[in-house]
């Protein structure tokens, strides 16, 4: 890991926290896609992840976010019910345009001397909203693993700080 400046620590965070999502997602079996956690079913608190890191990660506040060609009024929120239901392969699409923006943001945008600049209508500066998504994402990828974990008794593979990032086939749990 490159640790020559901040924004190369935030990338090689990012894209392992980013892995580890699509890892998780990867891990829920199709039995609890729509099975109820806390009132909600899985796919919706998976959505809420991804659409906070969406809206979230760059700007809250940009008058030119577009919400995802998915998305309909409170589907990203976990405590309004919503009729909507949205399938596995909506969710991967998802979550790849999303790593496609924040991995974009990451590596063509964001340098060290821009971290605590606000972005445009933002009260928040760029590593506040970084940083504020990275505990957001893994507050809620614990509650998904630990809904997955109590189904099924296997424990999703993650690859922390050291670990490397499968290329190819690889087992999905410990």
């Amino acid at each position: 890991m490159k640790q020559d400046s901040l924004v190369s620590i935030i990338a090689d965070q990012t894209r392992r926290a980013l892995w580890e999502v699509k890892n998780v997602i990867d891990c829920v079996p199709d039995a609890c896609w729509n099975k109820e956690y806390c009132d909600m079913p899985m796919w919706k608190h998976i959505y809420h992840m991804l659409h906070s890191l969406d809206l979230w990660f760059i700007n809250p506040r940009d008058c030119g976010f577009k919400e995802p060609f998915i998305h309909e009024k409170n589907l990203n929120n976990l405590d309004i019910v919503t009729q909507k239901q949205l399938s596995r392969d909506e969710i991967n699409t998802y979550f790849n345009q999303v790593r496609k923006k924040i991995v974009h943001y990451i590596s063509s945008e964001l340098d060290d001397k821009d971290l605590l600049l606000k972005p445009e209508n933002c009260e928040y500066t760029r590593f506040t909203l970084v940083l504020a998504q990275h505990r957001h994402l893994h507050t809620h990828m614990g509650m998904i693993m630990g809904f997955i974990i109590d189904d099924t008794n296997r424990w999703p593979r993650v690859i922390g700080l050291e670990g490397e990032i499968p290329n190819g086939e690889y087992d999905k749990y410990f």
